[in-house]
């Protein structure tokens, strides 16, 4: 089992989730993965399946929670076996994330909007509910991590993505109020943001706007091409290391220049 700095992901099934697992996995963490593993009715694309949970889970030697984030008793439980399997808890890193929309702001349904806010914002802070008092339980001086995986959209506005986008930027104002709140406790918070990266969840947006594939949308990209799952990874992996114990309240953009101009 090792004795390495424990972690909990969300969306881990597949995508960021699943690159992220495998990052951190290399670097030694030892990993609770959280995927709701079913599809969900507000969106017209599959999602990860339990079987995809448990491989990378197996692939990394984690521990596979099925768990939907809108469900705190699902995340406590989550943070429980984790802590019970590992004997504590260093990181929480979520990465879980939907999209839907393709109508103007005022058409926007209700269940696109729950579904958008739901999974996209509240599932982060149900995970800072489960994970923060495991984080702070550990002995001072401490290093703990949090950090959220936002997205260009938290920064920007995008049409037809309102509530998409309404919700990335609720992260990025609850990380930085997070880091405000659990810095005097050594515990940092940062978002990632990436640009438009190959995966499902892009592929959707290809079919949202109409584009004949998700290579589209490497044009609003300064180096012209789209983001890989691992490159998200990564920066990821490094607001949890040690290297970036003086980086909090920060919006770290992964979007190959999307946001530079």
């Amino acid at each position: 089992m090792g004795d390495g700095p424990v972690a909990i992901v969300t969306g881990a099934g597949r995508g960021i989730g699943a690159a992220t697992a495998r990052r951190l996995a290399g670097d030694g963490w030892r990993l609770a993965l959280v995927d709701r593993a079913a599809d969900d009715p507000a969106l017209a694309y599959p999602l990860a399946t339990e079987a995809e949970l448990r491989a990378v889970a197996d692939e990394v030697g984690g521990l596979a929670c099925v768990a939907d984030v809108r469900d705190q008793g699902a995340l406590d439980a989550a943070v429980a076996a984790a802590v019970d399997r590992f004997g504590g808890l260093d990181a929480a890193v979520a990465v879980a994330g939907c999209i839907a929309g393709g109508t103007p702001a005022w058409e926007t349904t209700d269940e696109v909007w729950a579904a958008m806010v739901g999974v996209n914002l509240e599932g982060v802070w149900r995970l800072a509910r489960a994970a923060v008092p495991a984080l702070l339980a550990r002995p001072a001086p401490r290093q703990g991590r949090f950090v959220a995986v936002s997205s260009a959209a938290g920064t920007q506005g995008l049409p037809l993505l309102a509530a998409y986008a309404a919700a990335k930027h609720g992260v990025v104002g609850l990380i930085r109020s997070l880091a405000a709140e659990l810095g005097p406790q050594g515990i940092t918070a940062n978002a990632v943001a990436p640009g438009s990266t190959a995966t499902a969840m892009l592929d959707t947006s290809a079919t949202l706007y109409g584009l004949p594939g998700p290579t589209a949308f490497a044009e609003h990209h300064v180096t012209g091409r789209l983001i890989q799952a691992g490159e998200v990874a990564d920066a990821v992996a490094w607001l949890c290391g040690p290297a970036a114990a003086a980086v909090t309240g920060a919006v770290l953009p992964v979007d190959a220049g999307m946001t530079a101009t």
